[in-house]
């Protein structure tokens, strides 16, 4: 018998239908995938060069449980040029990655029966972390008609004696939501912890502007990482800011649970801030033209669209008439279309019945996949 808690972690659906889509091309079949989250650029040449130097320097042992320092420090720069908030290096946990980071917080802050509040539709694994935590996860619902901006008197509703965070993401997956100014400093002055994944950060489109809570409360922990705007997700390197008063408890965290974060990956990750910005701002540029050609394609074949996503590569499509449910319905779209999608039911039940596409794929993909789901679409 396996724990309990296992099995209330639900499927990554987007991942299903992305590993369907791979054996297919093992058999032989043209796939394009649009359903994950997965940049086609190469990391910054100065971070995969500073691996290699690492590596052929010996650099293959444990670090401090924090990350190396130079980086760290390199972390604390950036956030001060970036989010205009000055944080000290001892504030900083670097991580395997974004998502130890948000485990690292879930266990720091929930106790069994604990809540946290966050927006739906939401990133897949979110729920999935509070639950393992033992926590439990209250959804709070936004909608297409007000760009999916969280309702700050609604998330204040959903606010118990239990509450122990408020999860705040902007840019968002899967609706590139980015959330206004206003909304952010409200959400800051309600005495809850927020946790604030900016994994998206820096990839915005048609001047949107990203607010960190860290500017507003110091009981901010900001989850953020290298995969997304640097596209390194192979490197598995993120990064935690903390208050100064969770630090110790964090620290021993890490060092229980992760050691430390292979050293290799982190001169990496300290040579993309030092050398990547040029690279990051080609990667935003051709994003946007992606966008605009997988946003007129789309909606040229009559599809309903909310909001043109202010942020990170995703577009969430209302596809209801097809009147099939989302996971049946990016399933038959990847046998007719040979296209796999996100189904919107891994984001929320508010998200049933939605699409999500990702622009993170090459122009030419793209293309060739408007073009066979123009001709499936009238199978279907």
């Amino acid at each position: 018998m396996f724990a309990k808690r296992t099995q209330e972690v639900e499927p990554f659906l987007a991942m299903e239908v992305m590993e369907r889509g791979m054996a297919m091309a093992r058999e032989g079949t043209s796939i394009v995938q649009l359903g994950v989250g997965e940049p086609n650029f190469d990391a910054p040449p100065a971070a995969v060069q500073a691996a290699i130097d690492s590596l052929r320097s010996g650099e293959t042992h444990y670090t401090d449980s924090r990350g190396l320092f130079n980086l760290r420090e390199a972390i604390a720069n950036e956030c001060e040029a970036r989010r205009g908030v000055a944080v000290d290096p001892d504030q900083i946990v670097v991580t395997s990655g974004t998502s130890p980071a948000i485990l690292l917080c879930l266990n720091l802050l929930v106790d069994p029966g604990d809540e946290v509040v966050l927006a739906t539709p939401h990133y897949p694994c979110y729920p999935n972390m509070i639950a393992v935590c033992g926590g439990t996860p209250v959804l709070v619902p936004t909608g297409p008609e007000d760009g999916f901006v969280m309702d700050v008197a609604k998330v204040r509703a959903a606010i118990t004696p239990r509450t122990r965070a408020i999860f705040l993401a902007s840019p968002a997956n899967p609706t590139g939501a980015v959330q206004p100014r206003e909304v952010v400093e409200e959400l800051s002055s309600l005495g809850i912890p927020i946790l604030s994944d900016e994994i998206y950060d820096g990839l915005t489109y048609d001047d949107a502007e990203v607010t960190s809570p860290l500017g507003f409360t110091e009981d901010t922990y900001v989850l953020d990482g290298f995969s997304k705007r640097y596209a390194m997700t192979g490197f598995r390197l993120g990064y935690l800011i903390a208050p100064k008063k969770a630090m110790r408890s964090l620290q021993s965290l890490m060092q229980s649970f992760f050691i430390s974060t292979s050293q290799f990956v982190q001169q990496a990750g300290f040579a993309a801030l030092a050398e990547g910005a040029d690279h990051v701002e080609h990667m935003r540029r051709e994003y946007a033209i992606r966008r605009r050609i997988l946003l007129d394609g789309l909606r040229g074949m009559g599809l309903s669209i909310p909001i043109d996503p202010p942020g990170a590569f995703y577009v969430l499509v209302d596809m209801r008439h097809f009147g099939r449910d989302s996971l049946t319905l990016c399933f038959d779209i990847l046998e007719r279309a040979r296209v796999a999608l996100g189904p919107g039911r891994d984001f929320g039940e508010v998200a049933e019945g939605f699409v999500r596409f990702s622009f993170a794929t090459a122009r030419p993909e793209i293309e060739e996949a408007l073009r066979r789901l123009e001709r499936a679409f009238p199978e279907l």
